[in-house]
């Protein structure tokens, strides 16, 4: 594709973004979808194979759910794209009548290949220079994904059989996976990887960019409603590797843009990356920042000018016992997480929340729920996966409204204390 891409080349049927700047780079704004609007800044929980784990639709909508993201690579696994392309597309394949975004397959370059190799994960050792974040315990698996010019090649964790994506088919699976937001497809880096192989594979990236915008531009959606593209920002934790791929995706004609790749070894690296990479995104599209959804992170990345995130903690985190909450029994918890598996719960009779509106802090007690978990009980993950995301929601009300009012330091303050609230560098 040639270079000189030009902003007349998009159209802005059912689809458009309107943001507010609120002090800094920070703003709020909406997004305007086929299937809905969402208010940002906002919370996108993952719903890796077409279900959020645990939980139905109507669940989402009492959390305050206003979208969610699938996994490409996976749905083209099982049960396969034209399966699900046959009966109707997503939306009508998982009963969901809000928005949908689609990640590009390019997560599954790295999680399939360097994530193996180098023991880091975008879950739990995202920032291997922080305090417990190092590198994963050795695994028996060994890297099963092969990346080349044309695209990657990948040995299924399924069945075995090797699978090819490429920016083209990548567009096309999205296409018949029917979401509102798609993503190009792309190189995913590790924090491992070092300057010459980030700088490789932010290019490589690039010329992927351009033919995932090609094969957007020359196909239509199977299902009727218009679909928007993202393109993504990679360069790792390297100033002008980062400015350089920023400035490159913003002078193509995206829908929107998207942040991904390794952020660094510590947020204090996330949080200059993203510093370098919004400076060099136009104001006028919306920014969504993959794979982070850590409370603090989400306060940094907002203050910095994001309008979306995803992330697999809050879900992950209530289907091990960890339920969000900024104070118990009137005094802040430490890391806003209390695991209700923990003894001192097995005959507390109170709400979790007394505050919160979800139906596990409305209806039972912690003592039910702690006995839930042990008794291993599927209503256990239901609840407090319904809890965390109405938390998760909430939050991102309150962040809304306290960039309104001008007072998101305020607002950080209350959830993380005055010290973690403006984290120093």
């Amino acid at each position: 594709m040639d270079d000189q891409h030009t902003d007349d080349q998009r159209t802005d049927d059912a689809f458009a973004f309107e943001a507010t700047p609120t002090g800094g780079r920070s703003r709020v704004g909406r997004l305007i979808t086929p299937h809905g609007a969402i208010d940002t800044p906002a919370f996108v929980a993952v719903g890796t194979r077409a279900a959020v784990k645990a939980l139905d639709p109507d669940d989402l909508r009492a959390a305050g759910q206003a979208a969610v993201f699938c996994n490409t690579y996976h749905l083209y696994e099982r049960p396969g794209d034209q399966v699900i392309a046959d009966l109707g597309g997503l939306h009508r394949f998982m009963a969901w009548d809000g928005p949908i975004l689609t990640d590009s397959g390019g997560f599954q370059v790295f999680s399939l290949g360097a994530g193996i190799a180098h023991g880091v994960g975008k879950f739990g050792s995202l920032f291997p220079g922080e305090a417990g974040g190092g590198r994963r315990a050795p695994s028996d698996l060994v890297p099963t994904a092969r990346v080349t010019e044309e695209g990657v090649r990948f040995k299924s964790l399924v069945d075995g059989r090797e699978h090819f994506l490429s920016p083209e088919s990548s567009i096309a699976i999205q296409r018949r996976l029917g979401a509102d937001i798609i993503l190009a497809f792309d190189e995913c880096t590790s924090p491992m990887h070092d300057r010459a192989y980030t700088e490789a594979a932010m290019r490589r990236t690039h010329r992927w960019a351009d033919r995932s915008l090609e094969a957007f531009h020359t196909s239509s959606p199977p299902h009727g409603a218009r679909q928007a593209l993202y393109g993504i920002v990679q360069g790792g934790w390297h100033q002008d590797l980062r400015q350089a791929s920023a400035a490159f995706i913003a002078s193509r004609p995206w829908d929107g843009m998207a942040i991904g790749g390794s952020l660094g070894q510590t947020k204090a690296d996330m949080r200059r990356v993203l510093e370098w990479t919004v400076a060099e995104l136009p104001e006028d599209r919306p920014r969504h920042l993959l794979g982070i959804g850590e409370v603090a992170d989400i306060f940094d990345a907002v203050a910095r000018g994001v309008d979306t995130f995803d992330c697999v903690a809050p879900t992950r985190n209530a289907r091990n016992g960890g339920l969000m909450v900024r104070v118990l029994d009137g005094e802040p918890v430490p890391g806003l997480r209390v695991n209700l598996r923990n003894a001192r719960f097995a005959r507390d009779e109170r709400p979790l929340d007394p505050d919160c509106p979800c139906v596990l802090c409305r209806t039972f007690s912690r003592a039910y729920l702690h006995h839930l978990f042990h008794a291993r009980e599927l209503l256990a993950y239901r609840l407090a996966t319904l809890h965390n995301l109405t938390q998760m929601n909430a939050l991102m009300d309150g962040i809304r409204h306290a960039l309104a009012a001008g007072r998101l330091d305020d607002y950080a303050a209350l959830w993380l204390g005055p010290t973690d609230a403006q984290p120093q560098e």
